[in-house]
């Protein structure tokens, strides 16, 4: 990337991101990420999934808006949910909020499949679109309400939900894998925690909470898909 623009901008993302992850360690238990899922954000050009106008502050460590009230999340917070789900080469994912396509496009470079959806028809093709142009293969997006997973393609190895739900959606819990995890985003506005869910081999289930945050919530269950 010896003409990548944003070359110096991508790698005070990455430090900053490091720094945080130090600073919030008593709380998620992680010091710093690992080499994986750093190399897969510091190789992502968040700059082509945020609007034209937005492309000089795409490495700043903040959400940016997308459009339909909805953001590109921080940065490091794609780091840290992305850290946490553990993930292997082999793993297929669910992403619940695809967005404009970045979680997914992160997911895609560490894990055999993502399946992403989204209830905002515009959102969805867009994030189709892009992820395509920039080669990410093993990604499929679907129009629908995240709250009741994909469950063509279940069960899942890993579970990613960008969008906060009161509680964790059932339809959830039962399209992942036994000794698999979810992160998610819980609770009403304002007091919004980022929970660990780890489905034992057998079957059971327990939950951690990670950190305080702030994200767009998940549809209501009797939402329709295509809806903005």
């Amino acid at each position: 990337m010896s003409d990548d623009p944003f070359k110096h901008q991508r790698q005070q993302m990455l430090a900053e991101i490091a720094a945080e992850a130090a600073l919030t360690s008593s709380y998620t238990g992680r010091t710093a990420f690992s080499e994986r899922v750093m190399q897969a954000i510091g190789d992502m050009p968040r700059h082509e999934f945020v609007p034209v106008e937005l492309q000089p502050y795409a490495y700043l460590n903040r959400p940016l808006p997308i459009g339909y009230e909805k953001t590109v999340s921080q940065p490091f917070i794609v780091a840290l949910m992305t850290d946490l789900l553990e993930t292997d080469s082999g793993d297929v994912v669910l992403e619940v909020g695809a967005g404009a396509g970045y979680q997914a496009a992160v997911l895609a470079r560490l894990v055999k499949r993502v399946y992403t959806v989204d209830i905002i028809e515009e959102l969805a093709l867009g994030a189709e679109r892009r992820l395509k142009r920039l080669g990410h293969e093993n990604v499929e997006v679907r129009v629908a309400n995240g709250y009741y997973g994909w469950p063509d393609h279940a069960p899942y190895d890993k579970i990613m939900v960008t969008a906060a739900a009161d509680l964790i959606p059932p339809p959830l819990l039962a399209q992942l894998k036994p000794g698999g995890r979810m992160v998610i985003p819980t609770g009403i506005p304002d007091t919004q925690s980022l929970v660990l869910v780890e489905k034992s081999v057998t079957g059971g289930l327990s939950t951690h909470e990670i950190l305080a945050v702030r994200f767009s919530e998940l549809e209501d269950p009797g939402a329709m898909a295509g809806a903005a």
